[in-house]
This record gives structure tokens, sequence and C-alpha cells, in this order.
């Protein structure tokens, strides 16, 4: 145990460095010339300042080691160009979720596993200049009369903020990151996410033209399914993806973005993901992608998969494939329509061929844990009938979920479908057996 001078020392030191760091942001940003540097390109820039940093380091009395020096300019220079504290997180590829509960909590997601940081802010004040710095770039806004706001940052990661007077403890973010370099099915056949069978029944829906419906909890890995799924739509294809904020990387040509708005100051100008849905359908679309459906949108998605939109993707929340046609018909209600609920469920039903469960376990890793097919319907229900699941098994001595993998001896109804496709996949695809285990 450190003795209790030790400790005061130490911090007694980190105040001082704050002040000092402060005190040189302060005189730096008093001798900049504004003029001059909008004519230099970035990396020039922060080679010039980094000078300038320097040389008010040498103008301090204040006695720094090198490894503090470096700090300090580091620090100094992110906190001009770039997110501050933020900036040491976001750097580090490791790290999958950046968690701040006001100025003195941050916590980073590395494999699986949450853990707090030493990253702190000075105050709330520092915080919330941080927040204002990313959603400023994106056209949004954080305020006491809109305390709460979404948004993508500038390599894709999901942006959420919910300060003062709401959050209690000072601002509260989530940072959700997705990379530059999104994942590839490489990478999640590598982590053992799925087995090539379940890719070969998916490339081929994907490929048939399938309408299919990505379910899971939060942070189970939809998106970056989704993303991967993706991947199998053909380059020539027109497609458009609606979000609330743009997270999606695809990597096809042929694609339209479009992204949901808000309401201003004065309560006007929200633009609804109904909206966009109703909109696309006028823009020749000949997929539609929807980041997720959470609302009234859910019945425009629906009418376009039956009206010649096939092979539509979308996500939503829920944690069975049973629980996603629960909320399928909540959303649908959502819309202000007293649908009969048999009618309902036919819709439902016609509309989509394919539901992919995707689950977080204990310890960490994210599995596909069903697909299942959507048969039709018996009198008001809608039949499904699962094609693959994962079981788990138990906990191994790192606390990780592990289980197997199981083809449950089904073969789709839509193989014609994926035929006419050109796709062909092996009857042993789906033959009763544990495909793998983890």
């Amino acid at each position: 145990m450190k003795p209790a001078t030790t400790i005061r020392s130490s911090e007694s030191r980190e105040t001082d460095f704050e002040s000092l760091k402060q005190r040189i942001h302060g005189k730096l940003v008093d001798k900049l010339d504004l003029s001059r540097i909008g004519e230099m390109e970035g990396d020039v820039l922060r080679r010039e300042i980094r000078l300038v940093v320097e040389h008010l380091c040498d103008t301090e009395d204040t006695l720094l080691n090198r490894n503090e020096r470096e700090r300090l300019v580091d620090e100094v220079l992110d906190e001009t160009f770039g997110l501050g504290p933020l900036e040491v997180l976001l750097k580090d590829t490791a790290i999958s979720d950046i968690l701040i509960n006001g100025p003195k909590n941050v916590y980073a997601e590395r494999r699986g596993k949450v853990e707090k940081t030493k990253v702190t802010f000075r105050d709330n004040n520092h915080l919330m200049q941080i927040i204002d710095r990313i959603i400023s770039k994106v056209g949004r806004r954080v305020d006491e009369t809109c305390p709460m706001v979404d948004a993508r940052m500038f390599d894709g990661s999901r942006f959420n903020a919910i300060i003062p007077p709401l959050a209690l403890d000072g601002a509260a973010v989530s940072i959700r990151r997705f990379g530059t370099s999104p994942l590839k099915l490489e990478d999640l056949l590598n982590y053992k996410a799925f087995t090539p069978e379940m890719v070969m029944l998916l490339e081929g829906a994907i490929k048939a033209r399938l309408n299919i419906i990505i379910s899971g909890g939060t942070g189970s890995g939809k998106t970056t399914l989704l993303n991967t799924l993706s991947s199998f739509i053909p380059n020539s294809d027109r497609i458009i993806t609606i979000e609330d904020a743009a997270e999606l990387q695809l990597q096809q040509e042929h694609v339209v973005r479009l992204e949901t708005r808000p309401a201003n100051i004065e309560g006007k100008g929200e633009i609804k993901a109904t909206d966009l849905v109703r909109n696309a359908l006028r823009m020749r679309p000949e997929r539609i992608i929807i980041g997720e459906c959470r609302g009234p949108e859910t019945l425009d998605m629906l009418q376009a998969m039956n009206t010649g939109h096939e092979g539509s993707l979308t996500t939503l929340h829920a944690n069975t494939p049973r629980d996603a046609m629960a909320r399928l018909e909540t959303m649908i209600m959502m819309a202000g329509f007293e649908l009969p609920l048999k009618a309902m469920r036919s819709q439902i039903a016609s509309a989509i061929d394919l539901i992919v469960q995707t689950n977080r376990l204990q310890g960490g890793p994210r599995k596909i844990t069903s697909v299942a097919e959507i048969v039709g319907m018996e009198q008001d229900t809608v039949v499904m009938q699962e094609i693959y699941r994962f079981e788990k098994s138990g906990i191994d001595e790192g606390g990780r979920a592990h289980g197997k993998f199981v083809a449950t001896g089904i073969r789709p109804t839509f193989m014609n479908r994926l035929e006419s496709a050109g796709v062909r996949l092996p009857a042993s695809a789906f033959r009763e057996r544990v495909m793998m285990e983890d």
C-alpha cells in the first residue's frame, strides 16, 4: 500500500500538470494567427503548432522530464486540433466502446470486457466542449432545450450524449466504434460468430433477393452483420440507406445515403424515418436498407417489401426471432392504423423471408444464435422454422460463454428461389448435426 504522502504528491503533480497545460493552451490560442492557419494543410499546420507549443514550454519555469514534456505537447495539440482526452482512446483500435459517466469516470470496452480508464476531463464544461466539437461537424446540437443527441463521428462511429439537467452527474456519452475498416466476413468467421454453412445460406439469400431482418439486443453486432451481409449485394444494384445517424459502410458504387433530421430549436423541420422511406420509394431503389426499424416506418418498409422491393434489409431490437415478430406488430400499430391482427401478421409473413438473430453472450463473444425462416400463416399465427441455431454449453475459466452451432435438419422452403438465382447449396449444409464447437 502506497504511503498517503506519496499519493498526495502524485495528485499534486497531476494537478500542476493540468494547470500548466491550460496555461500553455491559453497562450497558444492568443498567439495563433487565424488568417495564416486557414492557408495551411493539416500535417504542416500540426508541425508548425508543435514548434510553437514546444517554445511555450521553454518559457515556463516548471521542471518537466522528457516524457512529461512530450505528453504535454501531445495533449495540447489534441486539445487544439482533436477531441482532447478522447484522442488517446480513439487511436486504440482494440477499443470497441467508450463510455463516459461524467468528466471523471471514463470506461472502455476491449475484447468484450469493460474497464475503467485513466482518462479524465477537467470538469463538465471541458466535456461539453468536446461534445459540441463532435456534433457541430454533423449539424447537430445539444443544450438545455434539446439535452439528448445522436450523431456519427468522422470515422463512422456512433455517438450518443445526454447532458444535465437530465444527466445528474455531468454529461454521459457513449461511443460505439466501427472504425474506418469494418470487419470483413473472414474476420467474423475467425471469431466464430457463425459457420461457413450459415454464410453460404445468407449469401444465397441476399443474391436471391430475400427480405432479411437482423434481430438482436444492444451491442450484439447487428450493424456489423448488416455491413457484412451487404457486401453480397451486386455492385450494379441501386441501394438506398435510411438511418438516424449514418453508420453503415457499404462498399458498392450505386448507394444513396439518407439520414433523418431532428427538429430545430423552434420545434420545426424534423424529418422522420417514415418520411425518408416514403421518399425513397420514389427514387427507383432496387434495395432499401433501413439501419434500424424502431417506429411507424416499419409499416412503410413492409409495404415496400411487398410491392417489388425484394432484397431489402433492416435491423431491430429483440431477444429471439419470435420476439422480433411481436415487436414488428407493435411498431406497425405505432403508425396509427387499426389493422386487424390477422391482416397485420399476413403482411409480415408475406414480406419477410428470413430472421437472423444475434446475441452478445457472457464474456463478450457475439454470435448468430438463430437463423429462422418465415414459412407463412396458419390461421392467425405466423409460422417460422429454425434452420440453424447456437446452443450454449457453459462458461469457461475466463468467464466467456461457449457452445456449439447446430443444423436442425430442416431444408428451407425458399431453396427454389436460390436455385433460380443461380445459387446451389449442397444438401449436406442442412443435414442435422453439430457444425462447429466453440
